[in-house]
């Protein structure tokens, strides 16, 4: 079967109304994890930390250059994923439908490419 990512976007507003009712929102998860988990479809469940403890590294220039924080605006960055094995695009997307998300939040789905699906020579010319 396909697998699917449900990344887990959000904005300042958005994080911070999930903050602000933080056992509320991790009962919901939770719940929605067991639900996932009973019909079989749950892979990976992750959180990830603030972006501004992060680091980026930028291969834009001839070496990379490694910067503390977050790249781009909040809004372009993810806070968590959800790795389904569903039958189809349509199953992810009635899944997303159900993230107990903030408002303003937004769950992009996108299905993981499998291996038989990289370009022939790729590997060995570095595109991977």
């Amino acid at each position: 079967m396909p697998r699917y990512m449900l990344i887990m976007r959000g904005t300042d507003e958005s994080n911070a109304a999930m903050m602000a009712s933080i056992d509320e929102a991790m009962a919901a998860t939770g719940r929605f994890i067991e639900e996932m988990i009973k019909a079989e479809v749950l892979l990976a469940a992750e959180g990830l930390d603030d972006p501004g403890r992060g680091v980026v590294v930028d291969f834009s220039g001839g070496a990379p250059v490694v910067t503390d924080g977050p790249y781009g605006e909040t809004r372009e960055l993810f806070g968590g994923y959800f790795l389904l094995d569903v039958a189809s695009k349509e199953e992810a997307v009635e899944w997303a439908t159900r993230v107990p998300a903030a408002p303003g939040s937004k769950i992009e789905v996108r299905r993981v490419a499998e291996a038989d699906e990289v370009p022939p020579g790729a590997e060995s010319n570095g595109q991977v």
